[in-house]
């Protein structure tokens, strides 16, 4: 069986983590992760689910990556993939449960948007092993909610509860852990129904602020404008909002 899952729902792509026992990654796991996106991608899904099938979401890196002290990508290497994992041209959801921890939480924090259940504990553990987190937690955590607390969770490497994270706006929502499956869903399905142009627009505009700043941003401001504006659901949210009223369009997703 895959170590990483795929399946359609209606315009949802399910991609699930099945490496047992806690889905620890290593290049494998990775390359199979981005082959699902693809996947997803090209049969036409409109936003994608992360989820896992194992006990954790995962548990961190496979400790075997690390035997000889050598790193384990090229910076070049890694900026590329990190990248693919950001871009993504669908939203993308993580649907957290049990440990998110190390690669795993810097795994989560490459989607678009988090729910986790109220029983997971997610953080970036590496310090204690005397290294720094490999796929750009630090960094990642910083643009959400500041350099202080990433710092905090880094420096610490403490296990932190989602509660906490979403008060200070790491992850997005947490819900009690029966109802994650269903909640992360619902959103999936609510951005797998918009209007796809102009989300993949929100998207790479915020991508590119978080990356670049706002005068990184601004150049690509007019190019996805004209995007929008040439699109079918421009026409079609336009028609229904002045027919209807707000909210009552149904997107295709073109």
């Amino acid at each position: 069986m895959s170590i990483v899952q795929y399946e359609k729902d209606g315009n949802v792509g399910l991609v699930t983590l099945n490496k047992p026992p806690h889905n620890l990654i290593n290049d494998e796991l990775i390359q199979a992760l981005l082959a699902a996106y693809d996947q997803a991608v090209a049969e036409g899904c409109r936003a994608i689910l992360l989820r896992s099938a194992m006990r954790h979401f995962c548990a961190g890196a496979d400790v075997d990556g690390f035997k000889g002290g050598s790193r384990r990508r090229e910076q070049h290497e890694l900026e590329e993939l990190l990248d693919r994992l950001e871009s993504v041209p669908v939203p993308v959801i993580a649907a957290v449960h049990g440990a998110a921890l190390g690669g795993g939480f810097e795994i989560a924090l490459t989607c678009d948007l988090i729910v986790a259940a109220d029983t997971a504990f997610l953080g970036m553990a590496e310090a204690s092993l005397g290294l720094i987190p490999l796929l750009g937690g630090v960094q990642r955590v910083a643009q959400r909610v500041g350099p202080a607390r990433a710092k905090e969770l880094a420096m610490f490497a403490r296990r932190n509860d989602p509660a906490t994270l979403e008060r200070w706006g790491v992850i997005n929502l947490v819900v009690p852990e029966d109802d994650l499956a269903e909640a992360a869903i619902s959103w999936a399905r609510q951005l797998a129904a918009g209007p796809t142009v102009a989300l993949n627009a929100i998207k790479t505009l915020a991508n590119q602020s978080a990356r670049n700043g706002i005068a990184g941003a601004d150049p690509q401001q007019t190019e996805l404008n004209n995007r929008i504006w040439a699109s079918e659901d421009k026409s079609i949210g336009v028609k229904a909002f002045l027919e209807t009223g707000p909210g009552t369009a149904q997107f295709k997703g073109a």
